[in-house]
């Protein structure tokens, strides 16, 4: 009996290189385009948590303003609704930086005169308070001695340091910028020793270690370690700063937003009160977002929001 054996084809090395390039060209990997559907998702979740940050503050505010047009709308009431102060004061929204002579300015001019006393005051007690903040965070003689004063000295209201300061410039003033210095000095000083003495002890350790000398000990040790408690004290400060001027420069006089407001009192312009009082909320309210921005920066989102 014959039988017949099925012979298989044996590659050669050309047939084998056929098939590995074969292989290969089957193997390679074809690049898709790129989808957008990360993108979208990113953009539609930050759109709904701008408007979770948005919506609900301006739908309090359109309440609180329906309210006020409730109450204060009807005859004999003692102050106008929101639609009369705008009517009132559409010369002033419209005009903000108007120059008529000497302190008859649109409101624009009048909180630029104030901010630039703020930022004088308040440059001045950032340098002053840290650096009193770092002495006593530092030094247990320092804190034993001075700390005290500070707590006494921090409950004395900002308007009660405005005569005294008035007596000794003679001039109002550096006796304005006198006032907001004493009011933002103390939160400042009382955070940054805070945070100075809370700074771990591994840190000091590890500057033992490394042989730090004094200024870089300070620049690379003790201010990032301590810098969001400074932050917080800043943006205290300049809240307390804000209210401090208004409340100076209607003693005063001059030019500034304070005085614009005790002015449109004695005119009997009420209007012209609440909305100076809308300036000046909006005015702090970007000065704390200003220096927590910095903050965030500088402290690479530790510092409180």
């Amino acid at each position: 009996m014959s039988q017949t054996v099925a012979k298989l084809p044996v590659s050669g090395p050309t047939s084998g290189t056929a098939a590995l390039g074969t292989t290969a060209a089957a193997a390679n990997v074809v690049a898709l385009p790129r989808t957008r559907a990360p993108r979208a998702a990113r953009g539609a979740a930050m759109a709904r948590e701008a408007a979770a940050n948005i919506v609900p503050p301006l739908v309090a505010l359109a309440a609180l303003l329906t309210l006020w047009e409730v109450l204060c709308s009807h005859a004999g009431s003692a102050l106008p609704p929101p639609t009369q102060v705008v009517s009132d004061t559409w010369e002033l929204i419209a005009h903000p930086f108007y120059v008529a002579g000497g302190n008859d300015v649109g409101l624009g001019w009048q909180i630029w005169a104030s901010l630039q006393r703020v930022a004088i005051g308040y440059a001045l007690a950032v340098v002053a308070g840290i650096s009193l903040g770092v002495l006593v965070g530092q030094s247990t003689l320092a804190m034993r001695g001075l700390d005290p004063i500070f707590q006494v000295l921090r409950t004395v209201p900002p308007l009660a340091w405005l005569p005294l300061s008035l007596a000794a410039f003679q001039n109002g003033e550096p006796a304005a910028i006198f006032v907001i210095f004493i009011t933002a000095i103390w939160p400042i000083i009382i955070n940054t020793a805070v945070g100075i003495r809370n700074i771990p002890s591994d840190y000091r350790n590890v500057a033992s270690v490394l042989r730090l000398n004094g200024l870089e000990f300070f620049t690379k040790i003790m201010l990032p370690a301590a810098a969001p408690y400074i932050f917080t004290g800043l943006r205290i400060g300049v809240g307390l700063s804000w209210l401090a001027i208004v409340a100076a420069e209607m003693l005063i006089g001059g030019v500034g937003i304070g005085f614009f407001i005790w002015d449109a009192w004695n005119s009997s312009l009420i209007s012209d009160i609440i909305l100076a009082l809308a300036y000046v909320g909006l005015v702090g309210f970007v000065l704390d977002r200003i220096v927590a921005f910095v903050g965030r920066l500088v402290t690479r989102g530790t510092a409180a929001a």
